[in-house]
Formats: structure tokens, C-alpha cells, sequence
């Protein structure tokens, strides 16, 4: 699974003005209202740093947060701060995307020097809610305010930013329908890593899908059953809960009612077809944990259901099963905690889980917001063969869809390859 696009490499940027479209948008603390995680940040650095060493005069373009995302909507100055003293120079910030002060500042830059736009997500056109309700394909996009106002200030146009390759935005894709246009490092990096995945050139190949948001686990689960690119499915966190009670072995009174409230009984449905079908290769927990009383307590799926108890962990049994599972696999990806993990009683199962995974001799592929802050606390991220920073577009990716991303970069690599 090869992406047809243009790499950095393909073009010479000196005293070039290029703008370049990255994903930094991190975690963020509720309390500080800081920065809780740098990964993305640290993760764009290499084409930032080819692009500066080549003497473009370099324009970065990213979003924070989201109307649905609101409490992580805040301005790009501690983003800018950040990648000034990791790149140990200068990045410019100011807080306007493409208005009059943006467009002045981007003809002043000299080569070698990179300032950081406002956030993105400041501007209606680059909303999740406006590409959900308005539609526009690329070419339409031309006329949008963002467009109307950089593409004309840029010679080239890079895009680094994998983790945003499932939204149809202008700044995803709309520029490559009027610049020459180029992928950076760390695109080539994801994709690859996520083709590799699909490949399945290691066997056996095991999922292990976690977390609350369960839309992730069910959005990839029947593309990697029915392709048979997962050999074996270990189920945790509200996934592996929603499908036990699919299997007629509800936890609880409890967990029912909060499936039910979160609007999560169509998963329900959902895994009991997924067990008819490839039952033999999805794995549920053979116990789970919770808080009584204070204390962790561990109760075996045989002695449920147990109406008064709300589990937030996988017990030793399921841990022990999982662990064989994970270190005889060949390739391994991971998307969702076991648990919940920042309860220092319900954490055990996503920590000794994550360090299984570390310490398997299998290509280990980790993604997702909250695997990637787990794995940082418990393991380090350095241990796994490779850190996806996407989320959505993993998933997304990984259920077979086509990306809109992809799809700009190749319609821009047919037209620049024929030049």
C-alpha cells in the first residue's frame, strides 16, 4: 500500500515561502489549562527542521481543540514556546490565522525563519460542524476565506499531519488544488506504519482494543475480522464489558444502566454479530476489578452478574491470558486503555498490559489520545516500535475508508508528477 505523493525532498525551498499544514493539537491539562503531552509537537520536528535548514521562509498552519472539543480550544502561543525551545531557535507566533497581521507577518519572514498562524479552529470554515454540515469538495473550498488569503502569499504547500488525514477541511485539502505540493516526514511515517498494520507481515496479528470511546474499538473491528487482518481480538476497557454483555455474561445492573445512558446499547447489538461470526478470535475479560470499600476488588466473570459493584479494570486472570496472547503475537496494535488508568486502583491492568506489549518481540504499533498518555506513564513511549499520533484517522484508516488526505495528495502528485 504505496501513497502517491511528493516528499520533501522533491522540491528545493530556499528563500522559498512554504506553508505547512501540521497536527499539534495536544492534550490538555483541566486544571492548568496547559499542555499534558507533547508527543504531536515533538513528532512534526523533523520537516519543520528540514524545511528551516533547506532556507524556506516557513508559515505553520494547526488547529486546538474543536466546538466539539471545546475545552481544549485555546490560542497556539504555548504550542509556538514549545517548538521554539525544542528546534533551539525562534518561531514566531501571532494570534490571527489569515487576516491582514497574518498575510503582513508572512511577507516579512526571511529564509530560515518560521512563524506559527493562530488556531484554525478560530475560523467557522475549519469547524468540525461546518465540514459535517456544509460539504464542500476541494475545488469548492477555493473560495473560502482561508484559501482566498494564504494560497497566494506561498510558492509550496507540505501537509505533516496524519492525525487530521480524515477531515475535509480547506486546510487539509484545498491547497494541494493550487500548490505544488509535498508530504513531510512523519506523514510517510504514519502511513507506512498503518499500511504495515493492514499488511499483516508478521503473524498472528493481535488487536487489543480498550478505552471509553468505544466507537473507535467498533468503528475497525468488522474490517480487521472480515479482511482477516486481526488473528485474535483482545477485548478491555467499555469494549470488553459491551461484549461480554453481548455474550449474555452482563457484569451488572450498574454497567447496563451506564451503557444505556451513554447511548451505547447499538454496540451491544453489534459485538453479538461479531461473536457469531468470528467469535473463536475476539478474547473478553475473565475478570474484572473494581473500588470496594476503599480497596481493589476482583471479581470473576463466572460470579457475575454483580449489581452493586461499577468495574473500571481487567483482573489478574484476564491480564495473565492477554500477556501470552501479546508475546507470542508477531504484530501488535493497541488502541484504548484497559482501564481506568489515572485511578491508581484501577490502573494495574493497563500497566502490566502496556508493559507486555513493550517487552513482546512483535512489531507494536500504540495510537489513540489516551493510550499514547498511558503508555507515557507507564512504560515510556521509546519501547514500541511505532507511535501513531492519529486518533480518528487511525481508525478511520484502519477500517478500509478512504482518507480525504490521501486522496488531495495523490490528485496533487498526479498533476506535479506530470511536470
Amino acid at each position: 500500500m504505496e501513497i502517491n505523493m511528493l516528499s520533501l525532498d522533491d522540491f528545493n525551498y530556499t528563500g522559498k515561502a512554504v506553508l505547512l499544514r501540521v497536527d499539534i493539537n495536544s492534550p490538555v491539562d483541566p486544571k492548568t489549562r496547559r499542555i499534558a503531552n507533547d508527543n504531536r509537537i515533538r513528532k512534526s520536528l523533523p520537516t519543520i527542521r528540514h524545511l528551516l535548514d533547506a532556507g524556506a521562509c516557513l508559515a505553520l498552519i494547526a488547529h486546538q481543540g474543536d466546538t466539539l472539543d471545546y475545552q481544549n480550544l485555546m490560542p497556539l502561543a504555548e504550542h509556538a514556546a514549545l517548538l521554539s525551545r525544542l528546534l533551539g531557535q525562534p518561531i514566531a507566533y501571532i494570534d490571527d490565522v489569515c487576516g491582514p497581521a497574518a498575510c503582513a507577518t508572512i511577507q516579512t519572514l526571511q529564509p530560515g525563519e518560521a512563524v506559527l498562524l493562530g488556531n484554525l479552529r478560530y475560523l467557522t470554515e475549519e469547524v468540525s460542524g461546518f465540514e459535517k454540515e456544509v460539504r464542500l469538495e476541494p475545488a469548492e473550498m477555493l473560495q473560502t476565506w482561508l484559501v482566498r488569503s494564504l494560497a497566494p502569499l506561498f510558492d509550496y504547500y507540505v501537509n505533516d499531519a496524519f492525525a487530521a488525514a480524515h477531515r475535509n477541511s480547506p486546510s487539509m485539502v484545498a491547497f494541494q488544488e493550487l500548490l505544488p505540493t509535498a508530504g513531510g516526514r512523519l506523514l510517510y511515517q504514519e502511513y507506512a506504519a498503518l499500511s504495515r498494520l493492514l499488511r499483516g507481515t508478521e503473524r498472528p496479528v493481535v488487536f487489543l482494543l480498550g478505552g471509553a470511546k468505544i466507537s473507535d474499538a467498533f468503528g475497525m473491528l468488522r474490517q480487521v475480522l472480515e479482511r482477516g487482518i486481526a488473528d485474535c481480538v483482545l477485548t478491555c476497557g467499555v469494549t470488553g464489558q459491551v461484549f461480554l454483555t453481548a455474550a449474555g455474561r452482563s457484569p451488572g445492573r450498574r454497567i447496563g444502566q451506564w451503557i444505556e445512558q451513554h447511548d451505547l446499547s447499538g454496540f451491544v447489538a453489534k459485538a453479538r454479530t461479531y461473536l457469531d461470526a468470528w467469535g473463536d478470535r475476539i478474547l473478553m475479560p475473565a475478570d474484572l476489578a473494581c473500588i470496594d470499600d476503599g480497596s481493589r476488588l476482583i471479581v470473576p466473570v463466572t460470579d457475575m452478574p454483580r449489581d452493586d459493584l461499577m468495574f473500571g479494570d481487567i483482573g489478574p486472570e484476564t491480564c495473565s491470558r492477554y500477556t501470552k496472547e501479546i508475546q507470542s503475537a508477531g504484530t501488535i496494535f493497541v488502541n484504548g486503555p484497559a482501564g481506568i488508568y489515572e485511578e491508581p486502583l484501577l490502573s494495574e491492568g493497563t500497566r502490566l498490559l502496556w508493559r507486555a506489549v513493550a517487552e513482546a518481540p512483535g512489531y507494536s504499533v500504540i495510537g489513540g489520545g489516551d493510550t499514547v498518555l498511558a503508555a507515557s506513564r507507564f512504560t515510556g513511549l521509546d519501547v514500541f516500535s511505532y507511535v501513531c499520533t492519529a486518533g480518528g484517522a487511525m481508525v478511520r484508516f484502519l477500517s478500509g475508508d478512504r482518507l480525504p488526505l490521501v486522496a488531495a495528495m495523490e490528485k496533487a502528485w498526479l498533476r506535479d508528477h506530470a511536470h
